[in-house]
């Protein structure tokens, strides 16, 4: 009865407290937290099971998901490879295509088509079995120019210097055809230049003061006069003695004349008697090989080899035979001024040009020009 009695009173107090109201937002929350469990729980059930066996299976799943993305890249790549490789082509083609007429069309002789000429060796002609480079022959062209645009103020554009210019190309292009068939003389008679030669020849030239006395004057007066630089002169300069050494060796009628007079002299022959009998510059001989001016360091009537000659002799003494490339000679120091200019005579010998020794090679094996001027 008493414990009926306690739980009655505790059914009464209950009713007596108000239960706690829930709010709809709350209600919502936790349905959502109950769905988003759920929703998880789901995901995790529908996860696939990787195992050892099904390793391989779901890495080629993943694997041929993915290609999709990697084959159009590839596809792009090797687009891009063959564009890019069609358009370099086609540069190439353009610029041989732009190159060929600047150069055998309209035989341009600008910079940028000379420097490429430097680079790709085109012909320009064949001198029997050897090939003539575009690049001698502008090489030698645009030095003329320059000389007679500076110092001669010709312009080239102007209708009345347009033949002076056709010359001009006519005369480069025989002279790089010609130094083609002096190299074919030169390596059949084992005839060269060496840098030696060429130094001594700058040497000379300086010392005289023909170009300058000092390097930085002879690269102001190359550039100024001709456009070279001093490896530009050197070559220039190597070439010119190439052709005098084979004109000199191969002309034996000259060598013999000249080593014959000047024995004559050594024996004891009269200085004047010889050149009056024998020297072939006929406005001397007649004087006894007497110049008719006096000479001085820089005369530029007289070649630096002659000016040299007579610097290294006593009064009355004579020389060897002296060679300057065009001529042979015998000379004798009559006299020195008190201006250091000195009184000589000499005995001359010409030498054949190197046009006569090359003739038969030009017959033999003519000439083929790939350009018409």
């Amino acid at each position: 009865m008493k414990i009926t009695h306690k739980k009655s009173r505790r059914s009464k107090l209950a009713a007596r407290i108000p239960k706690p109201r829930i709010s709809q937002a709350v209600k919502s929350r936790l349905n959502r937290g109950k769905s988003t469990e759920d929703g998880y729980g789901e995901a995790m059930s529908n996860l696939p099971r990787i195992t050892n066996e099904t390793v391989a299976e779901h890495r080629e799943e993943v694997l041929s998901s993915a290609r999709k993305y990697i084959y159009p890249l590839q596809h792009s790549r090797g687009r891009i490879i063959k564009i890019s490789t069609s358009l370099f082509i086609a540069a190439i083609l353009v610029f041989f295509a732009y190159l060929g007429l600047a150069l055998y069309k309209f035989q341009s002789t600008s910079t940028f088509v000379y420097q490429v000429t430097r680079v790709i060796p085109l012909p320009v002609a064949k001198a029997g079995p050897h090939i003539v480079s575009y690049e001698s022959y502008l090489f030698e062209l645009r030095h003329l120019m320059h000389y007679y645009q500076t110092q001669q103020k010709e312009d080239f554009n102007d209708p009345k210097t347009a033949g002076h210019l056709v010359q001009l190309r006519k005369d480069s292009l025989e002279k790089v055809i010609n130094d083609a068939y002096v190299k074919q003389l030169a390596d059949k008679n084992n005839i060269t230049v060496s840098n030696r030669e060429v130094d001594a020849q700058i040497a000379l030239v300086k010392s005289q003061n023909r170009l300058g006395t000092s390097d930085q004057m002879l690269a102001d007066v190359l550039r100024q006069f001709w456009d070279w630089s001093v490896t530009d002169f050197r070559r220039e300069l190597k070439s010119q003695l190439l052709a005098q050494k084979v004109a000199s060796q191969l002309d034996s009628a000259s060598q013999a004349k000249a080593r014959n007079a000047l024995m004559m002299i050594q024996e004891g022959k009269d200085f004047a008697e010889v050149a009056a009998q024998m020297s072939e510059d006929e406005s001397t001989k007649a004087n006894g090989g007497k110049y008719a001016i006096e000479i001085s360091q820089s005369n530029r009537d007289v070649p630096p080899q002659v000016v040299d000659a007579l610097s290294r002799l006593q009064i009355g003494q004579v020389s060897e035979v002296v060679n300057t490339g065009y001529t042979l000679e015998i000379v004798k120091l009559l006299e020195v001024g008190a201006d250091n200019k000195y009184q000589a005579a000499h005995v001359s010998f010409r030498i054949e040009g190197v046009e006569r020794h090359i003739k038969p090679l030009r017959e033999e094996s003519p000439p083929v020009r790939l350009i018409k001027v």
